[in-house]
């Protein structure tokens, strides 16, 4: 027996048990959300809830195999698993099928599987592979180039399928990048950037050209090589300008007419109370059905099964995208808090095994795992509740379905057995 096999059950169990905490709650409000009638058999095919317990016995076969392989076979293929699942993202061009507007899905009988859910992870072992390779150093920008290409491959493949809410997914890896030594220059940028978009479309090209050029000039006054910066200084307005110009022609032009009304009711940039009232019962519905659901659960909830919205499927995609406002109608301010809880107590025990991994390759898809389910679930519990767009994004062990708890069920375990294995990296 080698010494891998000897130590094969040292996991972490603090992370298995907030896993299983989660998926469990999860099927909880899964079955609130979709059961008609009374339950009678929790086994019941004809119900989500009893698709959904199919697929977590499911589940943990995949756990247990995921947990049997030898470590290094996850570093050892690392590219081979990125360049399968990339090629299972371009195969739905010719073979995939569509769903609500999506061609993200291959079907399989009466079943669908979305590579899209799997492509996360392949590409955090394929980020983790070449930000571990001894050759790359990621302080030069062809190495920079390199690693944003493996992230933008998938991103762009998926935009391709109709489901932005995905490809907001890849945002992410930025963390990774800035864990491993990425300049803080473009942390500093991207947050520009999405200032600026949001005061272009907020306010328009004026004002944000304007309150950029107080912004660009005073940080010049407090510069001492004042000659070389007034140069660079005109040089970052008539960028910020030309910036903020291109976000308003894409918001008009490119964006479809959807997406827009969903920025603008964020925004709130509509004044038409006509067409205001009319975007609110369409692309708006889904969002004031949950608001209202969360909010009428009050403190402590209405209680299990008990939810007169939930029950009365007032919440459109109320077992997937939005299972949280569930959450909130029956289990009120405490069970969502215990929620919230349980997703920061995972990333945060993920982050810290992430930080006390002997090679960098477990390093780096430590921090892939947290930054992933990081934005997942703040994009998610986010938009629920009106802080941020409608994005079509599952909340990770919560959302019903195969492909989606698989795929962060693999995310999160290849990390579980990569970490078992850190001393053997000595």
């Amino acid at each position: 027996m080698n010494r891998e096999n000897h130590r094969g059950f040292k996991f972490d169990w603090v992370i298995i048990v907030l896993f299983l905490l989660l998926v469990s709650f999860g099927w909880l409000n899964i079955m609130s959300a979709s059961h008609v009638g009374e339950i009678e058999n929790y086994f019941d095919m004809s119900q989500l809830y009893g698709k959904q317990l199919v697929f977590l016995g499911l589940t943990f076969v995949l756990i247990v195999l995921i947990l049997s392989v030898e470590a290094k076979f996850y570093e050892r293929f690392a590219s081979i698993i990125y360049i399968v699942a990339m090629l299972a993202l371009v195969g739905l061009f010719i073979f995939g099928k569509d769903v609500n507007g999506a061609r993200s899905w291959y079907g399989i009988g009466s079943m669908t599987i979305q590579p899209s859910e799997f492509a996360k992870f392949a590409t955090a072992l394929a980020v983790a592979k070449y930000m571990s390779d001894l050759q790359t150093d990621m302080n030069t920008l062809k190495d920079q180039l390199r690693a944003v290409a493996i992230i933008v491959l998938p991103a762009i493949l998926i935009l391709l399928q109709n489901d932005a809410g995905s490809t907001l997914v890849y945002v992410s890896f930025f963390f990774v990048f800035y864990r491993e030594g990425l300049q803080q220059i473009y942390l500093a940028i991207a947050l520009s950037i999405i200032i600026l978009a949001v005061l272009s479309l907020k306010f328009g090209i004026v004002i944000t050209a304007s309150i950029a050029a107080l912004v660009i000039f005073g940080i010049y006054f407090f510069r001492r090589k004042k000659r070389a910066s007034i140069i660079q200084s005109v040089v970052v307005l008539l960028i910020c300008i030309s910036f903020s110009t291109g976000v308003k022609l894409f918001y008009e032009h490119v964006l479809k007419p959807h997406q827009q009304n969903r920025i603008s009711l964020w925004l709130r940039l509509e004044k038409d109370p006509v067409k205001l009232e009319r975007m609110k019962k369409e692309e708006a519905y889904n969002l004031i059905q949950s608001e209202k659901a969360i909010s009428s659960g009050g403190f402590s909830g209405k209680g299990f099964l008990e939810g007169t919205r939930t029950t009365g499927k007032f919440v459109p995609e109320q077992e997937t995208d939005y299972i949280f406002s569930t959450v909130g109608e029956e289990w009120g301010f405490l069970g969502s808090t215990f929620v919230v809880l349980l997703f920061v107590a995972l990333i945060v025990r993920i982050l810290i095994l992430a930080e006390s991994q002997k090679s960098q390759f477990s390093r780096v898809y430590g921090y892939g795992v947290a930054s992933i389910l990081f934005i997942h679930f703040t994009i998610n519990t986010g938009m629920v509740m009106g802080l941020i767009p409608t994005v079509g994004i599952p909340l990770p062990f919560f959302s019903y379905g195969g492909s989606g708890l698989w795929g962060f069920t693999i995310l999160l375990f290849i990390f579980v057995k990569l970490d078992s294995n850190k001393i053997n990296e000595w």
